[in-house]
């Protein structure tokens, strides 16, 4: 499963890489890491339907994820599952703004990572839920 790391900070990168593993659970997809270190590149590879599960870095700079989540889940038809990762626990608000699907904080706990990034990614190997018959 296409999984995109997505901050300007190569270090955040190698973290996340490192929490995630060949796969960050047991029963979901191996994870094909695609980094992405500018709000440009991100926008042209989401564009071609490149992402599976985002794991966006909510204080990259200049373009933060959580401004790219709000954005690319206004603008995207069936935008990627997004686990954000902010600054702060008290910024969850701000999470909830940009419509992320999850959420870790800084410093990155390479546990909680692999957790909610299962998650997202058992939902996007089970697809969209089917409308119910009656």
């Amino acid at each position: 499963m296409k999984v995109v790391v997505f901050s300007h900070d190569a270090d955040v990168r190698a973290r996340v890489r490192e929490a995630i593993g060949a796969r960050p659970a047991p029963d979901v997809p191996e994870a094909e890491i695609i980094e992405v270190a500018t709000e440009p590149a991100l926008i042209r590879l989401l564009d071609a339907g490149g992402a599976e599960v985002m794991v966006l870095d909510g204080e990259a700079q200049p373009a933060g994820g959580m401004g790219i989540c709000r954005q690319a889940k206004d603008e995207i038809y069936d935008c990627p599952p997004v686990l954000l990762i902010i600054g702060r626990r008290d910024d969850g608000w701000l999470a909830t703004w940009s419509r992320a699907d999850a959420v870790v904080s800084h410093p990155i706990d390479p546990a909680a990572l692999a957790e909610a990034l299962a998650g997202l990614m058992r939902d996007r190997a089970a697809g969209p839920a089917l409308p119910s018959p009656h």
